[in-house]
């Protein structure tokens, strides 16, 4: 009998270590892949997302409408009171400079798939923004007084390099949403493993 306690004992032991290991590595196993759930790899969309946030730098040069470029929107500044430019137009260059040349330029230097979430957001609604911005410039305004210029380049190049990074980033966060959905259905599958394989320590000591 005190034999068969001794071996009880030992047997009960070994399985607490054994579980202690386990979950250890389980736990391991979760922080890497945290780790690796909340990172993106774009691939080869990163060069093209680099190219438009490059042409969208260069848009800012470029004139908005009439003698106000993009950098005369950013800051309010004389040029762009002189050619009336409305709100339309300043919120989509905040939009353009914020989300789509910095919230790109961080998403791409990070690989963080919230920051590239948040970056794919701006830039969405920056688009919607440009186009009213493009429509503003060809509509009369209150009182049905013109606008004194059309659309410039800048703000058509600028709206471009928009829906090309709007495109790129939606395709990057799609692509890891769906990782990130089979990666729950295979933690689900080694939870119930994991379980299984406690019941089956659990039950050795009384085997014997």
């Amino acid at each position: 009998m005190p034999a068969e306690d001794a071996a009880s004992g030992r047997t009960a032991q070994g399985a607490g270590s054994d579980d202690a290991e386990f979950a250890q590595y389980a736990d391991d196993l979760r922080k890497a892949e945290r780790k690796v759930a909340g990172e993106i790899d774009p691939g080869a969309r990163a060069v093209v997302v680099a190219v438009a946030v490059l042409v969208a730098m260069g848009s800012l040069l470029l004139p908005h409408t009439g003698s106000a470029n993009g950098f005369d929107v950013l800051t309010s500044s004389a040029a762009a009171a002189t050619e009336r430019v409305a709100v339309v137009s300043k919120v989509f260059v905040w939009f353009l400079v914020v989300f789509g040349i910095f919230g790109s330029m961080l998403a791409l230097v990070t690989r963080r798939w919230v920051i590239a979430w948040i970056a794919l957001c701006g830039c969405a609604i920056g688009c919607v923004a440009g186009m009213l911005a493009w429509w503003s410039r060809n509509t009369p305004g209150v009182g049905g007084v013109a606008p004194p210029s059309g659309v410039g380049a800048g703000l058509v190049i600028g709206w471009l390099a928009l829906l090309v990074l709007t495109f790129h980033w939606s395709r990057v966060v799609w692509a890891r949403s769906t990782y990130h959905l089979a990666l729950e259905e295979e933690r689900r599958r080694e939870a119930v493993a994991r379980e299984e394989a406690a019941r089956k320590l659990q039950q050795r000591p009384g085997e014997h």
